[in-house]
């Protein structure tokens, strides 16, 4: 008479050697991807270690992120840059019918 779970048990063993050559064969991904990453910030001239804080740093610092000027800053810096020449009286006024506007 055959034994009725040696099907089923030599099935659950493929099965859990399937999932365990699975498993490893994630992890070994993850280790290389892991060592290509470390290699490349740092040919690059970054400290890998401390990539993630740089970036977040560099976007905290940059205009995209900076809170935005207020109308009056706006309206002394068209007036700056009017009387340093570097705009026209009629681009003032053009650009500061913007500001007041919106824009």
């Amino acid at each position: 008479m055959s034994d009725p779970f040696s099907a089923a048990s030599s099935a659950f063993n493929v099965m859990f050697a399937i999932v365990v050559i699975f498993i490893a064969v994630v992890f070994v991904l993850m280790i290389v991807t892991m060592v290509r990453n470390y290699s490349k910030a740092k040919s690059t001239g970054h400290d890998p270690l401390t990539l993630q804080t740089e970036l977040a740093t560099r976007a905290l610092d940059s205009e995209i992120l900076a809170p935005a000027k207020s109308i009056e800053q706006r309206l002394a810096e068209l007036d700056d840059l009017a009387a340093r020449g570097v705009i026209s009286a009629d681009e003032r006024l053009a650009a500061r019918a913007d500001v007041l506007a919106g824009r």
